[in-house]
């Protein structure tokens, strides 16, 4: 096999962005890739197969490109643009990075980081009422705070109301002293979090004492008619299907809503059955609605956590196959009961 070499031209000031430290990056590429990189001054060659070395020069210069708009590569980037570079979709990582939401209140841009979160960002820019389904660390959440706060700034919609069902207040936090709002304040801990770090805690506390965000437990949205609000109920896997019936029809006219949710994760008592799952089966033909499911290669925490809701998701499909086949009628003959 013939060996092929590129030269890639890599300004200084990127490439400890792009090598990543003790150049961690480089080695990740070289290993996916089957390539050799060589560092000269400011240019870098490639070394391997024509076709291989094509792949790695692409990967580089997407990874070139994000970091010179200002972005800190992260490993996840880096599987990331990999992965999309196999699929020959290896452009699609430099246009996701355009969508911008918003900025933290530090300064840090909020993007969506795959196409799976991209095309969620899109449904709930478009639709009035969108699932976003996936495993943990796959921004479901995040994403839609930071969209609700940007419709809260931009005066779409002129208060936030985030909720969660807080089954967990009656037993493992009932002991606990206070009210039923201190009850259930660690429950949507999560939330406050969020909104800490994208709107800051005293925009933030101002807007609540106002009434214009309000963090509440489902059970306090019964009754209620809930017009020009940006809605999310998280953790919607915990739903009842009363619960999730009771919650969809309270919108009202001018109202955008985000229900979040990991059907893998359900607290509820054995048996039960999840408001979300019926919920999806009962409103996917509903074109106002869009449906979006996340998976392991949207998740864009540590790595390691992509490879552990991989494997969950692996070992289950397993589970499921071998259930199905436990459960299949032995063969019957015509005349009677086969052996």
């Amino acid at each position: 096999m013939s060996l092929t070499e590129t030269t890639i031209n890599m300004p200084t000031e990127h490439m400890a962005n792009v090598f990543g430290q003790f150049d961690t990056y480089i080695k990740k590429i070289e290993r996916a890739f089957s390539v050799t990189a060589v560092i000269r001054e400011d240019h870098m060659k490639l070394l391997g197969s024509q076709r291989d070395v094509e792949k790695a020069s692409r990967t580089f210069c997407q990874l070139l490109e994000l970091s010179r708009r200002g972005n800190a590569i992260t490993e996840q980037n880096v599987d990331y643009a990999i992965s999309l570079t196999f699929e020959e979709k290896e452009e699609a990582l430099t246009e996701i990075d355009k969508e911008l939401i918003c900025h933290t209140i530090s300064g840090k841009p909020i993007k969506p980081k795959t196409l799976g979160q991209s095309a969620y960002v899109e449904a709930i820019r478009e639709k009035m009422i969108v699932f976003g389904i996936g495993p943990a660390g796959t921004g479901k959440t995040y994403l839609a705070m930071a969209m609700a706060i940007h419709a809260f700034k931009t005066e779409e919609v002129s208060r936030i109301i985030l909720t969660r069902p807080a089954i967990e207040a009656g037993e493992k936090l009932g002991f606990l002293p206070g009210d039923l709002q201190s009850k259930v304040d660690p429950y949507l801990r999560p939330l406050y979090d969020a909104l800490h770090q994208i709107m800051g805690a005293d925009s933030f506390l101002k807007n609540m004492e106002k009434g214009l965000i309000e963090v509440a437990p489902l059970a306090y949205m019964r009754g209620r008619t809930l017009d020009n609000a940006f809605i999310i109920l998280d953790e919607a896997q915990n739903t009842t299907p009363a619960q999730m019936k009771m919650f969809l029809t309270r919108i009202g006219f001018g109202s955008k809503v985000v229900i979040t949710g990991d059907a893998t994760q359900k607290d509820l008592a054995p048996g039960a059955v999840s408001g979300l799952d019926v919920a999806i089966r009962v409103l996917q033909n509903i074109q106002e609605i869009g449906i979006c499911k996340l998976t392991s290669s949207d998740v864009v925490r540590h790595p390691l956590v992509q490879r552990i809701v991989k494997a969950y998701e692996d070992y289950e499909k397993k589970e499921q196959r071998t259930t199905k086949a436990k459960d299949k009628p032995r063969n019957r003959s015509r005349y009677g009961t086969g052996r």
